[in-house]
């Protein structure tokens, strides 16, 4: 589902109009594909189904489930993917709960500058690929240890 080469941002915000506006301005001014949903519910489900997802911006106040849940979900089941919260109600306390709950990477504060919001995402796609490169790297760093942990194994069988 996901189109080749393209890194996905999913956008989730109760608003049709913020929505519209921040697929508008991603869609023209970046190279990635955009998903969005006004309902958490529906996102949630898309997030096993879209493939891999880089960036996840959703609002923080949504009738059917807050943000903060919402990125603990999306942390949970695509852990590579970059947490954004976008907020109207800037508050610390929300803040520091989304990082601790969410591994929230950035706060976004309604409104937003877009020249702003294009260098967050952009840089959330590159920790996106950097943590799928780290895992990666570390998936092939466990491979080799179960393999040498075998040959010590004959080894040790071998001169015994």
């Amino acid at each position: 589902m996901q189109e080749e080469g393209k890194d996905t941002i999913l956008l989730v915000d109760d608003e049709e109009m913020v929505v519209r506006s921040l697929e508008g301005f991603l869609t023209l001014e970046t190279p990635y594909r955009v998903l969005t949903y006004c309902s958490p519910i529906e996102a949630r489900r898309v997030v096993d189904e879209a493939g891999p997802i880089s960036v996840v911006v959703a609002d923080f106040m949504m009738p059917e489930m807050d943000g903060i849940s919402f990125l603990k979900e999306v942390r949970r089941r695509q852990p590579q993917a970059t947490r954004l919260l976008l907020t109207g109600y800037a508050d610390k306390e929300n803040a520091i709960r989304a990082i601790n709950e969410a591994g929230l990477y950035y706060y976004l504060e309604k409104p937003w500058d877009n020249e702003h919001l294009k260098l967050i995402v952009r840089n959330g796609v590159e920790r996106s690929a950097l943590f799928n490169e780290l895992s990666a790297r570390v998936a092939a760093l466990e491979a080799a240890h179960g393999e040498l942990a075998g040959f010590r194994e004959k080894l040790v069988k071998a001169f015994l």
